[in-house]
C-alpha cells in the first residue's frame, strides 16, 4: 500500500514546520475528519494547526472536499485554512 502525501498551507504550514509529508495510507473508510483528529496528537505544532478543525478545508488530488469525505485511494491530501480573494 502506497503512502499518503499530506501538504499543507499557510498557518497550517507555520504551525507543523512543513510543507509536506508522507504518511502511511489510512484505510479506504478514514475521513479526512478523522484523519485530522489522529494528526492532532502527533505533538505541539499538530495539536495548534488542527486544534479548530472547522476552520479548515481540505483538497484530495487537488479537488476541494468536505471534511467528512472518505480519503479512498486518493494520493495527495492538502489541508488550508479558508481562501479569500478579491
Amino acid at each position: 500500500m502506497s503512502d499518503l502525501t499530506l501538504v499543507y498551507f499557510a498557518w497550517v504550514r507555520e504551525a507543523i514546520g512543513r510543507d509536506e509529508e508522507q504518511v502511511e495510507r489510512p484505510a479506504a473508510d478514514v475521513t479526512i475528519s478523522a484523519l485530522i483528529a489522529t494528526l492532532a496528537t502527533r505533538g505541539a505544532g499538530y495539536a495548534e494547526a488542527f486544534a479548530r478543525p472547522e476552520k479548515l478545508r481540505a483538497a484530495l488530488d487537488q479537488h476541494f472536499v468536505p471534511l467528512d469525505s472518505v480519503i479512498g485511494d486518493a494520493k495527495e491530501l492538502a489541508i488550508f485554512p479558508p481562501v479569500t480573494g478579491g
